[in-house]
């Protein structure tokens, strides 16, 4: 694992994080909604008997109830909050309570999108809970530690490329740009005049990367060549025609243990939760029914063509979808 790896590591857990909090509010508000239109009018959630900090149209927000929003939103306590900011975020989830109560009675919470999302925020939810329960008493050992920082080893790419390119539209004039360097020509300053990536600004460098950080065409194209040489033949990506210059290469140096220790800690507990999740899979019945075509459908156009730029549903928490790998990533 490289030092820019485990940086990119440490923010996507910090990322996590917010993000799991972020869950947690969005329950929360969410239960407001399911409140105002199921539950009776005497308690903010079930079992709840803790005092009231406020009352709207004769619901209690109660205590507990507002020091787990306070607590989803700051991470601290009320009591460690200004009397303003406490005084704010009660009206916040005042107003959030009426909004809620208001789109129930108009029936939005029964709508297909918001019931879906609702649904997807309990799963999340429920699903860290029995994560924090199943882990509690399955910490890490040394051991696990040390075979998963091999491993983790094991998969890293040894050596780091040092690239700049020219990215143009079309494959006859990426060939035009080949012959301008084969008669002399700076390949940094036809970079910056021709180049239409972002990087032309620096002569078409991309500074230091690994080949996983790159789509396959164009890393295939990097490693092949030496430092010094550039790519003869355009190569082709879904970004346009690129001509490649390889400047220099040199080996990763892995981080000390010590150094990625929590996120191995992170890396074995999902590893562990992800094999109870699956146990629980195999003990399940399941039947599916994705690729059988609905009454009057072929096969495999069950659900019609999806229409240019439409977008797709979000994964759930836990398999965040990867973006597509540029050309023009950096990694300094």
């Amino acid at each position: 694992m490289s030092r820019h790896q485990q940086v990119v590591s440490n923010s996507q857990s910090g990322v996590s994080m917010n993000h799991l909090r972020l869950l947690l509010l969005a329950a929360a508000l969410a239960a407001l909604a399911a409140l105002g239109a199921c539950q009776p009018k005497t308690a903010a959630t079930a079992g709840d008997v803790s005092p009231p900090v406020a009352t709207v149209d004769g619901t209690p927000i109660s205590r507990d109830f507002y020091e787990f929003y306070i607590k989803g939103i700051s991470g601290k306590t009320s009591a460690e909050l200004p009397p303003e900011q406490r005084s704010l975020a009660l009206d916040n989830l005042i107003r959030a309570r009426l909004v809620a109560e208001e789109a129930a009675k108009e029936g939005l919470d029964k709508s297909t999108d918001t019931a879906a999302l609702l649904e997807l925020s309990r799963l999340n939810v429920l699903q860290q809970a029995v994560s924090d329960r199943y882990l509690k008493d399955r910490k890490a050992s040394e051991q696990e530690l040390r075979a998963e920082y091999e491993t983790q080893l094991g998969s890293q790419p040894k050596q780091e490329y040092h690239a700049r390119h020219i990215l143009v539209a079309t494959e006859p004039f990426a060939e035009k740009i080949v012959t301008r360097l084969g008669k002399g020509e700076k390949f940094d300053e036809l970079a910056r005049r021709e180049s239409m990536d972002p990087s032309k600004s620096n002569g078409g460098d991309l500074g230091w990367f690994t080949p996983d950080r790159m789509v396959p065409e164009f890393s295939g194209a990097v490693m092949g060549l030496k430092p010094g040489e550039y790519t003869h033949k355009p190569v082709q990506t879904q970004f346009g025609w690129h001509v490649i210059q390889l400047l220099d290469t040199r080996e990763l140096t892995p981080p000390p243990f010590e150094q990625v220790r929590q996120r191995l800690e992170q890396i074995v507990q999902n590893k562990k939760f992800h094999g109870y999740a699956d146990e629980l899979m195999r003990s399940a019945k399941i039947q599916r029914f994705l690729d059988k075509a609905p009454s009057g459908q072929a096969a495999g156009n069950a659900g019609g063509a999806a229409a240019p730029g439409a977008a797709t549903p979000a994964a759930p928490a836990g398999t965040p979808a990867a973006p597509a790998p540029s050309p023009t990533a950096r990694k300094n």
